[in-house]
């Protein structure tokens, strides 16, 4: 073969820290504190060299160092010396080696977002408001790449932030003096893997779902918590020779052993004072310095309120499932080497045994969160809770993988039981049951009780399957040829719109024109759902548009309450078997004024009280819909409804008691003070939810 004819690497090899530094400082866990992990080979925008930075297709690295008034060199990993040693060596004192290190960790944490959703990542859109915008009207604008600070902070924080678009990671001195901590030494968050995967987790998951960082209820920000915990924390099975070197340490013996696999960001936790990891998802270290491992407790989520000790519930619900399947899937290699007792002898295991039981570790933690990522794309738009995100588990495999032969589904609701999270209002905890209502059984549904029949069972099957013919050809209407463009439309778009309104979101994509073919998508389903055959479902989606509606619902400017098509996206998977399913996700949501005066609300509503021009309520209450469609059939897959309408009074004062505190214990981390100060626009814990749940201030 001839050079000219060798094509583009697929991927750059990078050396990062496997955890963080502070393994480099004990004999035991010497062997492993370095690993090289592969990630896309990205090119400039002209096609040549990588730009020093980097600045990629995801992601600009700007190491901009404030508190010390420093701008540090930019690392070019095009250098040939760098791509002849995989990068920089690892280093605490280089700052080019911590941009090499976020961008290698956050571009393997985007990997996993984009093999599991089957699209390209999107960052959130940056909205401008009317006062900002040139055209006097709300407008999103596209944001390409999410830039991360690497020495940002001189505090013990590390936060994504939403209003910058930005990944900000703090450093600081150590002041504790024990056998883990060197008073005078500087721990930098930017070193540790697992706090790097944890924040580009939660820029992905405001991506496709924004509405995720208002809270509602106890579980909304402890979600954003436990969520990105789960990447950071699944994400160490993807490397090797870690899975190996721990399997061997615990004897293959994962659920009651102390492992580096079940911790996050040790260093970071030892350095705050903690005396352990930052969060564990087996166990705890009690006063006496010994490790025990967690029982589950079922009535532990009634008393935790705090975000990351409730999400580490969630955590520890999802852990432990992995751990069933993993026990399950290894008994025979136990019964293989134990001479069928299932007890291995003493002694350390064969290396044979090792890497047998890593690959099936490794396996089934890959499992574990394609499923977790996936599930996203079957939450309600809003108000997310944890059971709520069980039955979006579950739904996205029963769809996927209509055999469960080794039992995953069954060891998360297991699991999910044992911790005591359960979804409001199912009759049991069945798979059945848990999975979402069909599209076809929600309009079945819909339809019957418009006609004031009262519905003691599900739908009867020629209801549902009425229902499901029916909607066929008004979804199709939605799917029509586009080929022309609008006047004055970009060329670039116009070019790339091809038979569908909606375009395939394969990750070979460019990442703008699918952002610009979203918006137009928007605009098609809002016009589908108002002015199209599509109205005839908004009582089945939840969706109020009644004029005599309670006054203190969003209006337009002919009085009707408004609908806002959230998103609408693309996800092309592969079932298990073999054959590509395609699905369109929208999400479709309505706002509602709340006021923490009970009195007032009812005025209000009543058409008592006007609210004045200009003023705002004191907090927004959110309702509404995801909708999946099967685009093979044009056919809805799933109607996910949040609990109740916009109207509903009863969701509205659930809202208001919990960002009040009534009825919270007084650890409740979001007090009605804070919670005050938050619905004020433009305040800063508003704008940075994360940098409050983040910090960690010293004692």
């Amino acid at each position: 073969m001839l050079i000219s004819e060798i094509g583009v690497p697929r991927s750059r090899r990078l050396r990062v820290f496997a955890f963080d530094p502070s393994l480099a400082q004990k004999t035991e866990t010497l062997g492993i504190q370095e690993i090289v992990i592969r990630v896309p080979w990205e090119r400039g925008p002209d096609g040549g060299s990588l730009p020093p930075g980097p600045v990629g297709e995801y992601i600009e690295v700007i190491d901009v160092d404030p508190a010390s008034r420093m701008a540090y060199p930019p690392v070019d990993l095009d250098d040939p010396k760098l791509l002849a040693q995989d990068g920089l060596a690892p280093s605490e004192g280089n700052p080019q080696f911590h941009q090499q290190m976020v961008y290698a960790v956050a571009m393997a944490t985007i990997g996993h977002f984009e093999r599991a959703l089957g699209r390209v990542a999107l960052w959130s859109s940056r909205r401008q408001t009317p006062k900002e915008s040139a055209t006097k009207e709300w407008r999103s604008e596209f944001v390409r790449r999410l830039r991360i600070y690497p020495h940002a902070l001189r505090d013990q924080n590390a936060y994504y932030s939403p209003g910058k678009k930005a990944l900000l990671f703090g450093y600081f001195p150590v002041v504790a003096k024990d056998r883990e901590n060197t008073p005078g030494t500087t721990v930098f968050a930017c070193l540790s893997h697992d706090i790097i995967a944890h924040e580009t987790t939660h820029a992905l998951l405001d991506g496709v779902h924004p509405r995720f960082n208002e809270p509602s209820n106890p579980d909304v920000h402890a979600f954003h918590e436990a969520f990105a915990d789960i990447v950071a924390m699944f994400q160490h099975f993807s490397y090797e020779g870690v899975v190996r070197d721990q399997i061997a340490r615990t004897r293959g013996n994962l659920g009651s052993s102390e492992s580096l696999l079940g911790q996050l960001a040790q260093q970071f936790g030892r350095a705050t004072g903690r005396g352990s990891a930052l969060r564990d998802a087996l166990g705890e270290t009690g006063k006496d310095g010994k490790w025990r491992l967690r029982q589950p407790d079922p009535r532990a989520l009634e008393t935790t309120t705090e975000p990351h000790a409730r999400g580490a519930i969630l955590v520890a619900a999802v852990f432990a499932a992995f751990l069933l399947v993993y026990q399950k899937r290894t008994a025979d290699l136990f019964r293989i080497a134990s001479q069928g007792t299932g007890v291995l002898p003493e002694g350390a295991i064969p290396p044979d045994l090792a890497n047998r039981l890593a690959e099936e570790a490794s396996r089934c933690a890959r499992e574990i969160l394609q499923m977790c990522i996936r599930a996203l794309d079957y939450c309600p738009p809003v108000g997310i809770t944890f059971g709520d995100y069980l039955r979006a588990i579950i739904t996205g495999d029963v769809n996927l993988n209509a055999d469960d032969e080794l039992g995953y589904r069954v060891a998360l609701v297991e699991s999910f039981r044992a911790w005591g999270i359960y979804p409001r209002g199912i009759r049991s905890m069945s798979i059945e049951a848990l999975v979402w209502p069909s599209g076809a059984e929600v309009l079945a549904e819909a339809e019957a009780k418009g006609k004031r029949r009262r519905i003691q069972s599900s739908p009867s099957r020629l209801a549902v399957k009425r229902a499901r013919d029916s909607s066929e050809t008004d979804i199709a209407e939605l799917f029509s040829d586009t080929q022309s463009a609008g006047r004055g439309e970009d060329s670039e778009v116009a070019s790339y719109k091809g038979t569908s309104r909606f375009h395939k979101w394969d990750v070979s994509s460019d990442r703008y024109l699918i952002w610009k073919n979203m918006e137009e998508n928007r605009a098609t389903v809002w016009r589908w759902l108002v002015q199209g055959k599509g109205k005839k479902y908004l009582p089945a989606f939840g969706l109020v548009v009644d004029r005599n509606a309670a006054p203190s619902i969003y209006r337009n400017k002919f009085g009707e309450p408004t609908i806002e098509v959230h998103s609408v996206r693309t996800a092309m998977r592969r079932d298990s078997r073999g054959q590509t399913a395609t699905d369109i996700v929208i999400e479709v949501t309505q706002r509602r004024r709340g006021f923490f005066d009970k009195q007032k609300q009812v005025d209000v509503d009543a058409g008592k009280t006007r609210i004045p021009g200009g003023q705002d309520a004191d907090f927004k209450c959110r309702s509404g819909v995801t909708i999946v469609i099967d685009s093979t059939r044009n056919a809805f897959r799933h109607i996910i409804r949040t609990p109740g309408t916009i109207e509903d009074n009863r969701e509205l004062e659930i809202v208001r008691a919990y960002l009040t505190g009534e009825g919270e214990a007084d650890s409740n981390s979001f007090d009605g003070r804070r919670q005050r100060s938050l619905t004020e626009p433009r305040t800063s814990g508003l704008n940075e939810p994360f940098a409050m749940l983040h910090r960690h201030p010293e004692d």
